[in-house]
């Protein structure tokens, strides 16, 4: 008797869930001010358990997908609802930094990066039909959990206390990524959906690479950096979203916050978009758009005050850093195959824990030493201008080969040496 197939748009939604309880985590800046006032922390060592979580993460994820290979989603999903439960729950208990470092950034981190690997790896498998529109709507999920958890925990916080609010959010977030986990499987060997070609995809892999392969190619290399020079231009805004809004435009804290909201959004629905685009256009020219579009739209933010036209702008930058995340699981995968697509992305993703340093760090460190935001701001208009160069030199592993093979075919392999 022939298994029964599940509704492929049931894991998705799973995997959407999961993400947006692992997406909780870039609503940090709401426990800033609270963890600052009760342990008398300053703002760089609250911001360190963010930055150390999200350089975890990246670990954890490619960790993650090759485990991933050899046990299945599931078996990893739960560990990742344990590790990021547990982690946030014992944040609450987190008296001194080196204890909130340890619970939030590096146990929880841990959790982030093993559940955030998941359902990108499954659903690419899943919808080979759809790959840049359903990682774009896996990851948005992930972008839109501030919005979800910020207001959430405002009230938490403001009616049983920061530490309270840690152990019941972890308890939240072990019980929603555990209930998640059950809908998350891989598909069945060979499995294609009802009326797929294959050639109909824009795959330009021949064949799915290993990891071990494509860390033997450059073009994985190109593609992290690409992943990493998005991502630190856009995490540098996340970092000082309220701050910079206050300084630049002068208004309250009250009404800078809502930037926070406004960039959730923009995170969010980028990941969406841009990869849904990117199935149309080809990822290259997605990327190609984003660093133009960032190039353009940092520099102009370099020369604003009106708070309207701040948030305009960093909308638009967010709107491209969330479309690096939904567009590069299908960028990896046209490139590699998905075979082992979890271990290739998944190390893929240390760009965005190398990224979540360095960017906060740089405009952090020019708005120290220059007193301002709008030399950092002028600076990461020229790095996206620049880091155009990266998607334009991409080409996929496997051209070069068909290219050749495609001259042998026809004959025209010695005309073409000769000229």
């Amino acid at each position: 008797m022939k298994p029964t197939i599940p509704n492929r748009w049931l894991i998705a939604a799973a995997g959407v869930l999961m993400q947006i309880a692992l997406g909780a985590v870039y609503a940090w800046s709401v426990f800033r001010i609270p963890l600052m006032h009760t342990y008398n922390w300053t703002v760089s060592e609250v911001t360190g358990a963010f930055e150390l979580a999200i350089l975890v993460l990246g670990v954890a994820a490619f960790s993650g997908g090759l485990w991933m290979k050899r046990v299945g989603p599931h078996r990893v999903a739960v560990l990742a609802a344990t590790l990021y439960g547990i982690g946030t729950f014992l944040a609450g208990f987190s008296h001194n930094l080196p204890a909130l470092y340890l619970t939030y950034g590096v146990v929880a981190g841990a959790g982030l990066g093993l559940g955030y690997i998941v359902p990108v790896a499954v659903l690419i498998r899943w919808f080979p039909d759809k790959r840049g529109l359903i990682t774009g709507i896996a990851v948005a999920g992930f972008g839109a959990g501030a919005l979800v958890t910020a207001p959430v925990a405002e009230k938490l916080i403001a009616t049983i206390g920061v530490s309270e609010t840690f152990m019941a959010l972890g308890i939240a977030y072990f019980v929603i990524i555990m209930l998640a986990a059950l809908g998350i499987e891989n598909p069945p060997p060979g499995y294609t959906p009802a009326g797929f070609q294959p050639a109909s995809v824009r795959s330009t892999a021949s064949r799915d690479l290993t990891l071990r392969e494509a860390l033997r190619t450059w073009q994985w290399y190109g593609l992290w950096v690409t992943l990493f020079l998005n991502t630190t231009a856009g995490i540098a805004i996340i970092s000082q979203a309220s701050p910079m809004a206050q300084e630049m435009s002068h208004v309250n804290t009250a009404i800078a916050a809502e930037l926070v909201g406004i960039i959730s959004i923009a995170n969010g629905a980028g990941r969406f978009l841009w990869a849904w685009l990117s199935d149309a256009v080809g990822r290259k020219a997605v990327f190609l758009s984003m660093f133009l579009v960032q190039a353009v739209a940092f520099l102009l933010l370099s020369h604003v005050s009106s708070f309207i036209l701040l948030m305009a702008l960093s909308f638009i930058i967010l709107l491209c850093y969330g479309g690096g995340f939904g567009t590069m699981p299908a960028f990896a995968a046209d490139y590699f195959g998905v075979k082992d697509i979890g271990s290739i992305y998944g190390l893929m993703l240390t760009a965005w824990g190398v990224a979540g340093v360095v960017g906060p760090t740089l405009i952090a460190h020019v708005r120290q030493a220059t007193g301002e935001y709008q030399g950092a701001l002028k600076i990461l208009a020229l790095l996206t201008l620049l880091s155009v160069v990266i998607p334009l030199l991409l080409r996929p592993p496997m051209a070069r080969r068909k290219e050749l093979e495609s001259q042998i075919n026809a004959g025209n392999v010695t005309r073409r040496l000769a000229s």
